[in-house]
Order: structure tokens, then C-alpha cells, then sequence
């Protein structure tokens, strides 16, 4: 079966430096596993890769879209399926490497993406509820029960999303998820980067203050004024961790210093909660990073596992 390597941890932790040392050693190339990388003009807020470093090597799912264009899960699936097959074909083994948990899982244990969404249908459904408190979940019981069942009465959005898929496929959304929740078919390699949290969340705390430094709001001004006429904006790009906070700022909703503060919190939870994704995922070779500031280091240690994986029968 072909090799996928996945290089996964929390953000901030030193990924992409260590891929691209792996890439090197390797001959190959890396596939983005951020769901904020994929967006153009997000630079200094998603820690996007320099021109030199993709220069070196060649990376995919970086600048693949625009803010103003919705990407999801499923999306992802097939675009990265082609450049793995590719990859592949070429005798290389890719490099897979990004914190987005989401992502991963899709490879890894197969999710379900379900059909489009369907804005007039998700309107009618809402009007329902409107009429009737809970009419959408006595719905949704009727057309899936074991749906149902995993989800709140409470959580419209939810609920509105299992109706839509009963409608538009003729079948529930439990029984669709058993059918088409695949794993992509490869072997993979999941190496993850550790750190202890304290030393984690300085580093975070370090980082963002360079992205004030690099320019960063002056970024998402530049994104405000391309996108909307309001800096607040609905979609899903500019909402992301950082962004969403420096437009809080530029709309005269709170200071600098504040929009600082809640950006480093935001994002030192967020590394909280990709811990609880990996967590999730059988069979990472985790490496502890705890007080090494060498990127040659930590590349040694991640070679030394890499190597007997990658040479073993199979």
C-alpha cells in the first residue's frame, strides 16, 4: 500500500520547518493540511510559509482560493486526492502537514461530506421552526430517528442540516455516514511535534506579537476593504483566529491591546483543542520538542522514526 507521512501537532509548535527538512531528506513535496492556509492574502495571520520557503519546495493547498469563496471538508478530499495519486505516480511519498484536525480525520478515518447546501430549502425548513418550537426536530425524527438522537433539540443548525440531506438524498443521513465515511487508501505515517503547554503558549504569546509587528493589521484591513464594506465579516475566512479579533478592533469595538490579548487567548485554546483531535487518532509517533529550539534536532528525531517506517515491508 502507498505511504502517506502526516506531520501533525498543535499550532505554533514547529511543523513546517521540520516538513521541509523532511521533504529535503525525502526528494518530495508537501500538501497544507490548514483550513486557513488555502485562502489568498491570509499571510501573516496563518503563519503562511515564505516565497523562499515554498520556492524550495513545492507545497499544495496554499493560496488555493479566495475568502470570499467557501471551502469545506469534502472539498478538500478531492482536490487533495488527485495530488497525492500524482505524487505518487512519480515515486515520491507525500508529506502531509497542518494542525486542521478536521482535515486529518478525512484521511485518516474517512468523513462524511454530504450533498451541497441548498440556502432555499435550509429557509422553508427554518420557517418551520418559527411557526413551532420543535417542529424541526419531530421532522427530523420522523425522517431519521438515529440522527435525532445525536443531536440536541436545541441545535437548529444541526437538525436543518440532517433534514436536507433525508431530502435531497432519499436516505438518512445515519445510514449515508456508514456508507460513505471512508478513510483515504494508504498506508500512513503520522509523526506529531509536543511541546509542554507553558512553553507552547509563550511561544504562541512570542508569535503573535510578530504578527502585530509583521503588518498584521494592516492585513486584515486590506481584507475588510476587498470582501466587505463592513469589518465584520460573515464568512468562514474572516473568521478565523486573529482576524475575527483585529476587525473587532478596526470596527471600534474594543482596543489594540485588548484584540491582542483575545487573539493569543483564542489561539493558545485553540492548540487546546487540537490536542483533543489527535488524541482521537490511532498510532502518532509523538515526539517531545520540550526545550529544543533546533529544528535540526527535532528533524533528527522525526528521521530516526521516519526511517524504519518507511523501509519496513509492506
Amino acid at each position: 500500500m502507498n505511504k502517506v507521512i502526516i506531520l501533525l501537532g498543535p499550532t505554533g509548535v514547529g511543523k513546517t520547518e521540520v516538513s521541509i527538512l523532511i521533504a529535503k531528506a525525502l526528494g518530495t513535496e508537501i500538501i497544507s493540511a490548514d483550513s486557513m492556509q488555502i485562502y489568498k492574502g491570509m499571510d501573516i495571520g496563518t503563519a503562511k510559509l515564505s516565497e523562499a520557503q515554498r520556492i524550495s519546495y513545492k507545497h499544495y493547498m496554499i493560496d488555493s482560493v479566495s475568502p470570499a469563496e467557501p471551502f469545506s471538508v469534502g472539498r478538500y478530499i478531492e482536490d487533495v486526492t488527485p495530488i497525492i495519486e500524482e505524487l505518487h505516480r512519480r515515486g515520491k511519498i507525500p508529506i502531509v502537514a497542518g494542525g486542521t484536525g478536521l482535515y486529518i480525520k478525512a484521511m485518516t478515518r474517512g468523513i462524511f461530506s454530504g450533498p451541497s447546501a441548498d440556502w432555499k430549502l435550509r429557509e422553508e425548513l427554518a420557517s418551520l421552526e418559527e411557526g413551532q418550537d420543535g417542529a424541526l426536530y419531530s421532522y427530523l425524527l420522523e425522517l431519521d430517528p438515529e440522527a435525532a438522537s445525536k443531536i440536541m433539540p436545541a441545535d437548529t443548525r444541526r437538525i436543518i442540516r440532517a433534514i436536507e440531506v433525508c431530502l435531497k438524498t432519499k436516505q438518512g443521513m445515519s445510514e449515508l455516514q456508514q456508507k460513505l465515511t471512508r478513510p483515504l487508501p494508504y498506508e500512513f505515517i503520522k509523526i506529531g511535534l509536543t511541546r509542554d503547554r507553558k512553553e507552547l503558549y509563550k511561544m504562541i504569546e512570542e508569535r503573535v506579537d510578530k504578527m502585530i509587528e509583521a503588518g498584521f493589521v494592516d492585513e486584515v484591513k486590506s481584507l475588510i476593504e476587498r470582501f466587505t464594506s463592513s469589518p465584520i465579516h460573515p464568512l468562514t475566512a474572516l473568521q478565523a483566529i486573529g482576524y475575527k479579533e483585529i476587525a473587532m478592533y478596526l470596527n471600534g469595538e474594543i482596543p489594540l491591546e485588548e484584540a491582542i490579548r483575545l487573539t493569543k487567548r483564542s489561539t493558545k485554546r485553540y492548540a487546546k483543542r487540537q490536542y483533543t483531535w489527535f488524541n482521537k487518532e490511532e498510532d502518532i509517533h509523538w515526539i517531545d520538542t520540550t526545550g529544543i529550539q533546533d529544528v535540526n534536532e527535532i528533524f533528527k528525531r522525526a528521521w530516526k522514526i521516519l526511517d524504519g517506517l518507511i523501509n519496513k515491508a509492506g
